[in-house]
């Protein structure tokens, strides 16, 4: 396969403003996550600025911990247009280690009370390493979706 990341896009029935400030709430990620692998925040903090990290609590039964915890750093921020992040790990002394996986979601504003969210998943920079024993994307094909659809009913209060 060449392509090396996977989009889905949804019109959300809420303000960017509004989308925008759900995605900036760490706390709010599990309720997006269409995998069900995303569990609690960890760092509760909105995120407000690029270099920002944030952890998240992780669930997947083939991970040799079954729980663990992803590194989360805010790679773009621009509110309330764009907000992306790539997710790694962090040793124990503290030190940060990225897989070169990207989340980006991008809000284009369709009216004062409508906004297309375009969801991506980027792992080109993905080193081989890990490819041997990851398959990319990792998740099935109805993800990105189920992950906007979520969204959707949250941020419209159903």
């Amino acid at each position: 396969m060449d392509q090396e990341n996977v989009s889905a896009g949804r019109t959300v029935a809420a303000p960017a403003e509004r989308v925008f400030a759900v995605l900036a709430d760490p706390t709010a990620h599990s309720a997006i996550d269409g995998t069900g692998w995303v569990q609690e925040a960890a760092d509760r903090a909105p995120l407000t600025e690029v270099g920002q990290i944030f952890r998240m609590g992780m669930y997947h039964a083939n991970h040799p911990d079954g729980d663990y915890q992803v590194a989360n750093q805010v790679l773009v921020l621009d509110p309330p247009r764009a907000i992306g992040w790539r997710t790694g790990t962090e040793k124990d002394d503290g030190h940060l280690e990225f897989g070169g996986w990207i989340w980006r979601y991008d809000l284009a504003p369709l009216g004062p009370s409508e906004t297309l969210v375009t969801l991506t998943y980027d792992w080109s920079a993905v080193p081989q390493s890990l490819r041997e024993h990851i398959r990319f994307p990792p998740f099935g094909p109805d993800h990105l979706s189920d992950s906007l659809h979520h969204l959707a009913e949250l941020v419209s209060g159903r």
